[in-house]
């Protein structure tokens, strides 16, 4: 395993005036938790903390856009090295955004699935908010960009066309908001992604789910990437998050779920993002999530 670790919350909202999102805390606080005695990863790759801003930038309607863009345009060669040397490349964020750096990686040596294990499918585009209302946050907006949907500053990148993941290749699990009369973007429904909502999960339960998700990844065989949002977890185990909510995949079946993932041979690689330090004073949460990344890897 290569860890790397990537303190960046470029693409989260400031959630009051003078807020700085403390996603890129994330990567310290969980190294102190004892991330690094927990998964003993043969490489530590750290990169640098870019400047958080609330100044648009020019050329964009993203917020942090120009930044996002060279942030993981870095991170996209640190995982690209990793995986030339034949290792598996976990990133520690850091918000969302640092998604799209892994995969334009992963992507140069072919086509690529996804299994977005997220909370909300991240699926904010041009087609479904008004972009001159307010600058847009892309921490809810990767999967969009992923598949090709926003600005091009976000969804090309060297060496690949566009988009990173088709549609059909696409898992998302986990989307709690999508049975609400006001859900922000309904039309991810009118794709062809395999969609697993919260409420399936916890119906189903996490053998099925990896059914569902096995069925959708064989249609090809190709690898895949694993994105996982603390924010699938219920607010009740995970509070420390940007935008909290309930329900949420019991901790279990997402320890059945993502170990199962990970261990797979076709899995390049997977990101972890979200985890906000500023609203876990007591380093519990840390310790709670060092310890569930003990339990997916243990099988690896």
């Amino acid at each position: 395993m290569c860890l790397v670790r990537a303190p960046s919350n470029l693409g989260l909202r400031p959630l009051r005036p003078d807020h700085i999102p403390g996603t890129w805390r994330a990567p310290q606080a969980l190294t102190e938790a004892g991330l690094i005695e927990t998964l003993a990863p043969a490489k530590v790759v750290d990169l640098d903390r870019p400047a958080y801003s609330t100044v648009p930038q020019p050329g964009t309607r993203l917020r942090n856009g120009n930044a996002i863009r060279s942030f993981n345009l870095g991170l996209a060669e640190v995982v690209a090295g990793a995986l030339g040397r034949g290792e598996f490349p976990l990133v520690v964020g850091g918000d969302c955004a640092v998604l799209l750096g892994a995969l334009a990686a992963a992507r140069r040596s072919g086509p690529l699935a996804l299994v977005h294990v997220d909370g909300h499918s991240d699926f904010r585009h041009p087609g479904n908010y008004d972009i001159n209302a307010s600058l847009g946050s892309v921490a809810g907006m990767d999967l969009a960009l992923a598949t090709g949907r926003g600005e091009p500053l976000l969804t090309d990148w060297p060496e690949i066309a566009s988009p990173l993941v088709a549609d059909e290749q696409v898992i998302q699990i986990g989307e709690r908001e999508n049975r609400d009369p006001d859900f922000a973007w309904p039309d991810v429904n009118s794709t062809a992604m395999t969609l697993i909502d919260v409420f399936a999960v916890r119906e189903l339960g996490a053998a099925k789910v990896l059914e569902k998700t096995w069925t959708t990844l064989a249609r090809t065989g190709w690898p895949y990437w694993v994105h996982f949002d603390v924010d699938a977890l219920d607010q009740t185990v995970m509070p420390a998050v940007d935008s909290p909510g309930s329900p949420g995949i019991d901790p279990d079946d997402l320890v059945a779920i993502l170990a199962a993932l990970v261990a797979d041979p076709r899995c390049t690689g997977m990101d972890m993002t979200i985890f906000d330090p500023d609203l876990d004073p007591t380093g519990e949460l840390a310790v709670l999530l060092v310890s569930l990344l003990g339990q997916i890897y243990a099988s690896r």
